[in-house]
């Protein structure tokens, strides 16, 4: 990856919304979700809504298809393994930082019903 590349996806994480929204298309998977229930669920206006998915499309981290009248947003969970590979191997080039294993969060347990 070049480094432009990496500060254009950096560049449209760093802003509240965005970053919200990729977070919710992370955790929402492959299946994505339709730009009307982003904005529902962000309380974000269709029109900010609409400038924030396309910056994020514009750098690679998001992608959209149509199904029907709907436009489906979902992570491109490919372009966030290149972001992190790129900072891993250039910011930890001189072996200082831990594992990549030690940056993944473990598992959470789950709450056993009593």
């Amino acid at each position: 990856m070049k480094a432009e590349t990496a500060l254009d996806r950096l560049s449209a994480l760093a802003q509240e919304t965005r970053l919200a929204i990729f977070r919710r298309l992370v955790r929402r998977g492959p299946d994505g979700l339709a730009a009307g229930s982003l904005a529902e669920a962000l309380g974000v206006p269709a029109p900010t809504l609409s400038f924030h998915l396309a910056t994020l499309e514009r750098c690679g981290l998001i992608e959209a298809r149509r199904a029907g009248r709907s436009i489906l947003y979902r992570a491109s969970f490919g372009a966030m393994e290149e972001l992190l590979g790129y900072l891993l191997e250039n910011c930890c080039a001189d072996g200082a930082c831990a594992p990549p294993t030690a940056l993944v969060a473990p598992p959470r347990a789950k709450k056993r019903k009593e």
